[in-house]
């Protein structure tokens, strides 16, 4: 995970995890509209999980 996407993740989770799929998306979004400690706790154990 490169200093740019952890950046962007705290800036604006959702546009951080666009290359995970819509899902993903989706439910960043979500979270993010519900507080934006959520969002970016989401956002960055996705942009952290190794498999996908």
């Amino acid at each position: 995970m490169s200093f740019w996407r952890v950046l962007l993740c705290v800036i604006c989770p959702p546009l951080s995890v666009i290359g995970k799929g819509c899902g993903s998306i989706l439910i960043v979004f979500i979270l993010w509209c519900l507080g934006w400690i959520p969002g970016v706790l989401a956002a960055l154990i996705i942009l952290n999980n190794p498999e996908r």
